[in-house]
């Protein structure tokens, strides 16, 4: 930890930068849950189908490592999805000891959903595209900052 005159940073929850990440975070989460929930998903599972969307068969371990979450964690979500016919565990095509996570037809079927609930986020962030791919730009910068041992 470097030495920082305490004089010099902000003190008022309004002027962290913690505070904005971490109320809009909960902002985003609600604004999705609306469209969601007429699919039965919540933010995390629908996140988890969008990384298997782009690259179906991956194991529990890999997704967890994506979405920063624990494999603990991970595992009752995967199962939540099997439980709704969205996804399968299946052996894997190289090695048959490792059990990867399968899309199955109805999980791919809800894809075709997907890019009429980002556009209705996008509308409903008052943004044009161009500064959601800044921010987004600079929350990477700050996530891998604060990442970095």
């Amino acid at each position: 930890m470097s030495e920082t005159q305490t004089t010099d940073v902000p003190t008022r929850a309004d002027e962290l930068f913690c505070y904005g990440i971490y109320t809009t975070s909960h902002a985003v989460s609600r604004a999705y849950a609306q469209y969601l929930k007429r699919l039965g998903l919540t933010y995390p599972q629908y996140i988890t189908l969008t990384l298997l969307w782009e690259k179906d068969r991956q194991k529990v371990n890999t997704l967890a490592k994506v979405l920063r979450m624990e494999t603990s964690t991970m595992t009752p979500l995967v199962k939540r999805l099997e439980g709704m016919g969205l996804v399968c565990r299946e052996p894997s095509l190289n090695d048959r000891r490792v059990v990867e996570v399968v899309l199955t037809d109805h999980g791919r079927a809800l894809q075709a959903q997907a890019p009429a609930i980002t556009g209705c986020m996008i509308e409903q962030t008052g943004m044009t595209q161009s500064e959601l791919q800044d921010l987004q730009h600079l929350l990477f910068k700050l996530r891998d900052g604060l990442l970095e041992p």
